[in-house]
């Protein structure tokens, strides 16, 4: 049976949250916010109806809402998205900030983002950096699927490599190496809600039974040395409850300038060091 878009929003509201409710209706059918408010009857056709049921049925089983429209927000921009890659969250901003900071102060600055996804990271520091040489590695080909869409949506100069971290980079070195690797413990309970066990587990976590979710980390900061110029940095996103180990890692690897910084909330999100 056909219903305008403004009966449909209603009633997808009744079922789940309003604003969901509207960004569904937007997606299915191709009208903005501006025009659901003005035109809101406005009829859905037959199988945009189908496709909206179809969608709510998902969203009711908890998938992200950022998987049922293709797309999320970060940074101001907008990203697609697949079950390939995790969702960006607005506490890896934090590592964005910092590694910007620290490329805007060279002319030509070689950055490297290791396990890309999608690629917001890479992509954002080439929108905030034009002048950088930016590289981005993940080791899932249908990641970089995506990454590659978001770097040519963006007009953003990356080049993408695939392969397990520094694997795929030889003998190269960077002023810049920015890391939000799997760093989830295995046994959190946090990835059994708020959409996660839709999402790839391999970048949530190492895999490993009994896993702290410090393995990457710690294989990430010992190959550093090797892939850093000289005063070049090494800034890594890592969990709520990591940033005394991810320091000690760092001081016990040599590094200097050894640093913490909160994100949004005040948690200490990213721990970076410098390498003299």
């Amino acid at each position: 049976m056909a219903a305008s878009i403004g009966e449909a929003w209603r009633q997808a509201s009744q079922r789940i949250d309003r604003l969901d409710a509207r960004l569904l209706i937007e997606h299915v059918s191709g009208c903005t916010h501006a025009a659901l408010i003005a035109r809101p009857e406005q009829l859905l056709l037959p199988d945009q109806m189908a496709r909206l049921e179809e969608l709510l049925a998902r969203r009711i089983n908890g998938e992200p809402l950022a998987y049922l429209v293709g797309s999320a927000d970060f940074y101001g921009f907008e990203f697609a998205v697949s079950p390939a890659v995790l969702i960006p969250r607005p506490d890896t901003e934090v590592l964005v900030d910092l590694a910007a900071e620290r490329a805007q102060r060279l002319a030509a600055p070689r950055i490297v983002d290791l396990g890309t996804g999608s690629g917001v990271v890479a992509v954002t520091l080439a929108r905030l950096c034009p002048g950088a040489d930016i590289s981005a590695v993940d080791f899932s080909p249908d990641a970089l699927d995506v990454a590659r869409a978001n770097a040519a949506s963006h007009q953003a100069r990356v080049s993408f490599l695939c392969g397990d971290w520094y694997a795929p980079l030889g003998e190269a070195r960077f002023d810049l190496i920015v890391s939000n690797p799997p760093y989830v413990a295995e046994a959190d309970p946090h990835l059994q809600q708020n959409g996660l066990p839709f999402e790839p587990q391999a970048a949530l976590t190492d895999g490993r039974a009994g896993g702290d979710g410090l393995s990457c980390i710690c294989a990430i900061v010992k190959g550093a040395a090797t892939h850093l110029s000289p005063g070049g940095w090494l800034l890594l996103e890592h969990g709520y409850d990591q940033a005394t180990k991810v320091r000690a890692l760092l001081v016990a690897e040599g590094f200097s300038d050894v640093s913490s910084w909160p994100d949004q909330a005040g948690i200490e999100r990213v721990t970076g060091a410098c390498l003299r």
